[in-house]
């Protein structure tokens, strides 16, 4: 057996927001429920998923609804983990709180990734 990482959102509102959003979605076109991988399309998903509330739906975060000790204990051993620095639970939590201050000096700090402009890096 493989597993592969899977996720998607989940719609959280009302039926009526649901109903809203099926309008939005429907004023796409015929082919608005294809998934397209281009910017215009994901700015249309994002802008459903600013607008309506939804659930990030992975793999991982379907164990959280599984209570079982196995699960736990491999959920505790995987964000204890260290990764460059950092366990994956902190980097994890830092990365999904949308701090950008805080990501770009942690992502600096411990990748030694940072920012520049294209003028410098050409010359």
């Amino acid at each position: 057996m493989q597993q592969t990482n899977t996720s998607g959102y989940k719609f959280q509102g009302s039926a009526e927001e649901f109903l809203e959003a099926e309008k939005i979605v429907n004023s796409w076109g015929t082919q608005g429920k294809v998934y397209k991988p281009t910017r215009e399309y994901q700015r249309l998903l994002r802008e459903l998923r600013i607008r309506y509330e939804y659930r990030l739906d992975t793999n991982f975060a379907k164990m959280d609804r599984i209570v079982h000790p196995g699960i736990e204990e491999f959920k505790r051993r995987v964000y204890n983990t260290e990764l460059s620095g950092m366990t994956v639970g902190r980097w994890n939590k830092l990365l999904s709180s949308r701090l950008k201050d805080s990501i770009k000096k942690s992502l600096q700090d411990y990748l030694q990734i940072r920012e520049e402009s294209i003028d410098e890096i050409i010359d």
